[in-house]
């Protein structure tokens, strides 16, 4: 696949774990388990899922003591079961209290989340941030200063809203908010450095559950600062929708060069895994050209040409395959996510966009020849026949992924398969 020209804004490099967030680094998928930290078990099982899916981060609730002793056994067991993936803290209202009381949680975690706007009014609010980031500073741990609209300070909030109705001609609501949020986490920022803490163990957000204020926010954040940026809805729903909203605001700030690490917050459906966020998030990235994560198939929609969904259920079981080998394929043949594949249902646009393919299949549509030509490296190989078409296409993928992405490759690059028709 061919790389993006999508060039993105510099900012400061963040440690989390062995993960590097920002600078240079590719942008990194992260997102949350929705079990109760204090059920270990379940917790783990959820966190090892979210990992394998491509998760290379994961957050966890620490809301009350019970989670709070449970995270060093979380950390233990992920550890024993040979899954590094670091591990955030995700701390609202008592943050303070439970790194301060539970060394052991506080060490275990690879990064703490803070809210400013729910870490305590008045006097309360620095003081008690502040000794949030004295715990991080005497651990070396990472912060994400991490500020919502639905829990904003309501102290600066109602201060900027004075200054609003006192002008002449006041501003709109939504963009004193959208002010209001960068403030709140630039002033945030700057007083967790003033404690100690570096700008390379920095990493800022300012959440919104609507695309355009999404993108707004990100803009005025990106101008006013250079420290690393959690990009993503805070809320972004059900189904089609928080897919479709997620999908335009992530896609739209990445596309400006905002964004050092995605989550895509999906509300999911009764009983769905949680690893829908996370395919979603690596399909984002992967559209955009900004990272590879798996090889893709190209598929067409389908039309009256296409009346038979045989096409259908090879792209599905093409797609369904790949995902499944790319656990091995990542080892034994390095570079294989990048591998294009199409599989196209009738003759006006099948070998054309098989051609584009590394490797692609040109099904018959209609009242076509019941023949399906095959495309490897923009050249027709072969031409496969008969009711095991989709065992034969599969094992010349198999075939050209050994072929192009095996270690012991010749320097000629990949040649032509064997014809067989």
């Amino acid at each position: 696949m061919q790389q993006t020209s999508i060039s993105r804004r510099p900012t400061q490099q963040v440690r989390v774990g062995h993960v590097l967030v920002g600078g240079n680094a590719p942008i990194v998928v992260q997102s949350m388990t929705n079990t109760d930290t204090a059920d270990v078990v379940a917790t783990v099982r959820q966190v090892i899922a979210l990992a394998e899916a491509g998760s290379e981060i994961v957050r966890i609730t620490v809301n009350n003591e019970a989670a709070a002793r449970a995270v060093s056994k979380i950390r233990e067991q992920l550890d024993s079961a040979g899954c590094p993936v670091p591990l955030v803290g995700d701390f609202h209202y008592n943050g303070h209290t439970l790194l301060q009381d539970f060394s052991d949680c506080a060490d275990a975690l690879d990064k703490y989340r803070i809210n400013p706007g729910n870490v305590g009014q008045g006097e309360k609010r620095d003081a008690r941030f502040c000794q949030m980031i004295e715990q991080a500073c005497r651990r070396n741990k990472p912060v994400r200063i991490g500020v919502n609209w639905g829990s904003l300070d309501p102290q600066l909030l109602a201060q900027k809203l004075d200054e609003n109705a006192a002008l002449a001609t006041p501003r709109p609501l939504e963009a004193i908010t959208r002010e209001a949020l960068v403030d709140s986490v630039i002033n945030s920022a700057s007083l967790a450095q003033r404690e100690g803490l570096r700008p390379d163990q920095i990493i800022l957000s300012a959440k919104v559950s609507a695309v355009p204020e999404l993108v707004a926010v990100y803009q005025q954040l990106a101008e006013r600062s250079d420290l690393a940026l959690h990009l993503g809805l805070t809320e972004a729903g059900m189904a089609d929708k928080g897919v479709v909203s997620s999908t335009a605001g992530l896609a739209l700030a990445l596309h400006m060069g905002i964004g050092d690490t995605i989550r895509v917050s999906l509300t999911p459906q009764p009983g769905e895994s949680r690893t829908r966020e996370v395919r979603i998030a690596q399909e984002v990235l992967q559209s955009l050209g900004l990272r590879n994560f798996s090889p893709q198939v190209t598929a067409c929609p389908g039309c009256g040409r296409t009346s038979s969904d045989f096409f259908q259920h090879l792209a599905g079981a093409v797609q369904e395959h790949l995902r499944q080998r790319m656990s091995d394929w990542k080892t034994q043949y390095p570079g294989a996510q990048t591998l294009s594949v199409a599989v196209m249902g009738c003759v006006v646009n099948g070998p054309g966009e098989s051609r584009h393919a590394d490797i692609g299949i040109s099904l018959p549509g209609t009242g076509e020849k019941p023949v399906a030509p095959v495309f490897q490296d923009g050249q027709k190989i072969c031409t496969l026949r008969g009711d095991d078409i989709a065992t034969q296409f599969i094992a010349l993928v198999e075939a050209y992924v050994k072929q192009r992405f095996s270690a012991e490759k010749n320097d000629l690059g990949p040649q032509p398969l064997s014809r067989t028709g």
